[in-house]
């Protein structure tokens, strides 16, 4: 195998079922890890030697390994101990009480993997013997008994993000009434209240992106402090949403037609919203050259 790269890691994600595997692996991705879920241990070493050919393609890559690989799980230690030398490495696992796990599976009414004809407690049970030696020799446990899946995630962010992972998506979306709303805004600012620069025969041909329409549209009255104040008001609002762990946000700009005003205020909003730590901010025109 290619000697190991200082930038390239790998988790290998483990635990009881039920503990929260599915929880952590939707919050890796978000962080920017590559998730392959329920691999079986011999695929291990593959995938590292596919990730160090990659190179910055796939600097992080995080593998779910548990009992759904049956009889390959087996090997599962080896094909740990195989990987710390070439790879940097670490394992991850998840456990919860026996109460716990048992409310959640009759909370979601499906069956324990190791069940069989008996009861999810008996499954359980024969889960932490095969994973007794694995637990031992983990980098991180992690008890998610008291967790919700906000908390989990929490965690899991403040553990595996990096300097460079963005806590929030923005993305400032205009748009024109005219055609209806975005159904994916989160939340919808109406820009109509400025002149609209469509009856002015010198800029109805351009749009908001032009330097004399964004002109005359910040210049009116009230332009500047409802953009100002419009980003000021997203301080909280955006510390609410990392708090409670959405990564993911639309904000919509509206105006008639989609052309002029909302375009010219969402890229004067973006580029002050681009300002806040930990945010990426993107900027979408969907209604642009419909008309």
């Amino acid at each position: 195998m290619p000697p190991a790269l200082d930038h390239q890691e790998m988790l290998i994600v483990t635990g009881m079922s039920g503990a929260g595997r599915s929880t952590v692996a939707n919050a890796l991705e978000d962080l920017g890890w590559y998730v392959v879920d329920n691999l079986p241990p011999q695929m291990l070493v593959p995938l590292a030697e596919l990730a160090q050919k990659a190179g910055d393609s796939l600097p992080r890559i995080a593998a779910v390994v548990d009992v759904r690989g049956g009889r390959l799980f087996a090997d599962a230690l080896d094909a740990f101990e195989s990987l710390r030398d070439s790879i940097v490495m670490r394992v991850l696992f998840l456990d919860a009480t026996d109460a716990a796990l048992v409310r959640r599976f009759e909370q979601v009414r499906r069956p324990h993997p190791l069940q069989g004809d008996g009861t999810p407690l008996d499954g359980i049970a024969a889960e932490r013997e095969r994973m007794a030696e694995l637990r031992s020799t983990s980098d991180i446990v992690i008890d998610t008994s008291e967790l919700n899946i906000h908390q989990l995630t929490t965690i899991i962010a403040e553990r595996f993000s990096t300097a460079d992972t963005a806590g929030l998506m923005i993305t400032v979306e205009s748009f024109g009434y005219k055609y209806g709303l975005p159904a994916d805004a989160d939340l919808v600012a109406d820009c109509r209240f400025l002149p609209n620069p469509f009856w002015i025969p010198a800029l109805k041909t351009l749009n908001g992106q032009d330097a004399d329409v964004r002109e005359y549209v910040l210049a009116q009255e009230g332009a500047a402090d409802f953009v100002a104040n419009y980003a000021k008001a997203m301080e909280p609002v955006f510390a609410g949403f990392q708090r409670e762990n959405k990564r993911h946000a639309t904000i919509a700009i509206g105006c008639t037609g989609g052309k002029h005003r909302s375009v010219a205020v969402a890229e004067e909003l973006a580029g002050l919203l681009r300002g806040f730590p930990g945010v990426v901010v993107n900027v979408k025109h969907r209604d642009l050259g419909r008309e």
